[in-house]
């Protein structure tokens, strides 16, 4: 197999970003219902995938199959599904309670349990019985949706924490030091088997730490490290984010705005 190259794409600004993702999402969600009648996608938390959320249950996007569109989580704070961290409340209050997707078509992380590795491990299973999984393989979602920290982090896989290793299991509780708490996050494995990954990254904050993970090979950051097998991996930036690349990494194909 060989590892996708990344697509950059840069558009104006962050608006244009949040369109340029529901275009893309869509688009994915048609060529998957047409090949085999459902779009299974893995969702993200933070700021900018809850723009998008947003722009997706405005009713301003056409011909969105909600009933046919499975909703997972590619990482979860350790909270209950009210409380403010939780990127379920975020994807349910932006999107999910606003449009008609079923309600068994929502596979949220039980992360309410007390123990996070037993709510990692339960949702680990429940990733398994729905892709009928046999021992040894991965499932294919669609697409995923990721985000990346300050810190060049992805899902909750950060920077010298000990789920950067793991090669077998889908889900795990990853420690997350500098916050001292267990986050529940999809593995790598899990990631690079995804038939589409897009990143989105919007805003200046990000500008510097885009250029280590696009530009300098050898930094050694999470986001780096996921590179689908046998799918696509979009890189959709608005331009503020994108200001300390060069023509070089942008001169890929871009679809600017």
């Amino acid at each position: 197999m060989i590892n996708a190259q990344p697509e950059i794409r840069i558009v104006n600004t962050a608006t244009d970003l949040f369109q340029a993702a529901a275009v893309e999402f869509v688009a994915c969600a048609n060529q998957a219902i047409a090949a085999w009648g459902k779009f299974t996608v893995a969702l993200s938390g933070g700021s900018t995938p809850e723009g998008l959320f947003t722009l997706l249950a405005s009713g301003s996007i056409p011909n969105i199959p909600w009933d046919k569109i499975f909703f997972f989580w590619s990482d979860e704070r350790h909270v209950p599904p009210d409380d403010p961290e939780s990127n379920y409340r975020m994807a349910n209050e932006a999107m999910l309670s606003k449009v008609a997707v079923p309600a068994e078509n929502v596979f949220r992380v039980r992360a309410e349990e007390k123990d996070a590795d037993a709510a990692a491990r339960e949702y680990e299973q429940t990733i398994r019985m729905f892709f009928a999984l046999r021992p040894g393989e991965f499932p294919r979602f669609d697409l995923a949706l990721l985000g990346m920290g300050p810190d060049g982090h992805t899902a909750s896989l950060f920077p010298g924490s000990t789920g950067l290793e793991e090669a077998s299991r889908l889900v795990i509780a990853n420690w997350v030091e500098k916050f001292k708490i267990y986050r529940i996050t999809f593995t790598y494995p899990v990631l690079n088997h995804s038939a589409c990954v897009m990143f989105l990254v919007c805003g200046p904050d990000k500008a510097t730490i885009l250029h280590e993970v696009l530009e300098n090979p050898q930094s050694g950051l999470p986001s780096q490290r996921v590179r689908p097998t046998d799918g696509r991996l979009i890189w959709l930036l608005d331009r503020a984010a994108a200001t300390a690349l060069t023509q070089q990494v942008t001169s890929n194909p871009v679809r600017a705005s």
